[in-house]
């Protein structure tokens, strides 16, 4: 076992949860190593406001990522961007973890893979990706300004991003595939007296268009059965996250949506490898319910570090 590269916990992801886990676990003088690949702070850096974080009247998901991180690295974690997907091997006591040629080791290890955006599957999505096809209005919003642009999906996120726009586009169009939103009142009301928002309902795209840029989208009624082109500058998407878990297929216990199975203490299927935020299967995805979990999760890894640790001095 190389030393140097030996640490009481590994926390495989840097999003509000990695970061929680990694503040705890830190301040309680455990050796941590937080493993990431991106930017840290994960989708909370893509989202514009944040008004709902308790103890905080109104901040960006950046500083507030920021703040993480810098608290994380206060109390001592280290934090290493890397460019390939860890691969997990349990050993009992000690768990592996190989990036490329490097290999880690550590006594349990904490899983905060986080989501992405899921896409619709539908004909030109692909080939216009970044080409008026977005899954994120902080990222791409201000190239829209003066546009017209189509917002996909009926849940919170659509609402609230759809409201976010229109302080760029001329005119937003909300599609949504079934009769009424998924969202909270609150969402729904501020985007139903948004002038500059329309509605079509019981709908849904088929297909994206255009030469070099999207020009265009095929829309479905379900309900008519009918099909109509409606010319538009972007289009984007919030239909829900998928939990990036491809790697651990065979590794923790996942359910048929692919995410992480984990009891009331966050351990996973692995005694010793625990999990937190929208990689594990739960009902409500929020900041706060990542940083709640993350923290179980680190206080509970922390006690399975200092019982593996005694266990090894009595043997000695």
């Amino acid at each position: 076992m190389n030393s140097t590269n030996h640490f009481d916990v590994i926390v495989l992801g840097a999003g509000p949860a990695g970061l929680t886990a990694g503040i705890y676990l830190s301040r309680a003088k455990l050796s941590t190593l937080i493993l990431n690949q991106g930017t840290v702070g994960g989708q909370l850096i893509l989202t514009h406001e944040i008004a709902n974080y308790p103890g905080v009247e109104l901040t960006s998901g950046y500083k507030l990522a920021s703040t993480m991180k810098k608290q994380a690295l206060s109390f001592g974690a280290t934090i290493k961007t890397v460019s390939q997907n860890p691969v997990i091997f349990d050993e009992g006591p000690v768990k592996i973890v190989k990036v490329g040629d490097t290999e880690y080791t550590a006594n349990a290890i904490i899983l905060t893979l986080g989501g992405s955006p899921r896409m619709l599957g539908v004909k030109g999505e692909i080939e216009f990706k970044g080409l008026g096809v977005s899954y994120c209005a902080t990222c791409d919003g201000e190239f829209f300004s003066g546009k017209e642009i189509i917002v996909v999906g009926g849940g919170n996120s659509a609402l609230e991003e759809a409201v976010s726009l229109s302080k760029y586009a001329t005119k937003i169009t909300i599609v949504h595939q079934f009769d009424n939103f998924q969202a909270f009142p609150a969402y729904v009301d501020e985007a139903m007296s948004n002038e500059k928002i329309s509605f079509v309902m019981e709908t849904e795209v088929v297909e994206f268009a255009g030469n070099e840029r999207l020009e265009k989208v095929l829309l479905h009624n379900k309900k008519t059965g009918t099909r109509e082109w409606l010319k538009t500058d972007g289009a984007f998407i919030f239909i829900g996250y998928q939990p990036n878990t491809e790697t651990l297929k065979g590794v923790v216990s996942l359910n048929q949506n692919g995410e992480i199975i984990v009891n009331s203490d966050m351990e996973t299927s692995v005694s010793g490898i625990f999990a937190a935020g929208d990689s594990i299967a739960k009902r409500y995805r929020q900041v706060t319910t990542a940083v709640g979990e993350a923290t179980v999760a680190a206080l509970a890894s922390a006690a399975k570090v200092y019982e593996i640790k005694k266990e090894l001095q009595l043997t000695n």
